[in-house]
């Protein structure tokens, strides 16, 4: 709670996202190749979207989306403390 990181892969299907240092898990690994190291490996593994929030560059607040329509009537996602364009 109250951390920002990246999200490097989303699951959509099963509503959840894979984060960058976030919801860590130790795991074992043996040893595969001559050349590759075995021992506990830390991984990321996934959380739910629900728990994920989008960051406002521009206000440099956690915000939800909202939508708006452009002048050239194109969609784009608008911060909801600033009206700015995320």
């Amino acid at each position: 709670r109250g951390k920002r990181a990246k999200v490097l892969k989303v699951f959509p299907f099963e509503c959840r996202a894979i984060v960058e240092g976030i919801n860590l898990v130790k795991k074992h690994r043996r040893k595969t190749r001559e050349d590759q190291q075995g021992g506990v490996v830390s991984i990321e593994m996934p959380i739910a979207l629900s728990n994920l929030m989008l960051f406002c560059k521009s206000c440099n607040r956690r915000t939800r989306a909202g939508f708006s329509l452009l002048k050239d009537e194109t969609k784009a996602r608008i911060c909801k403390h600033c009206k700015e364009v995320i």
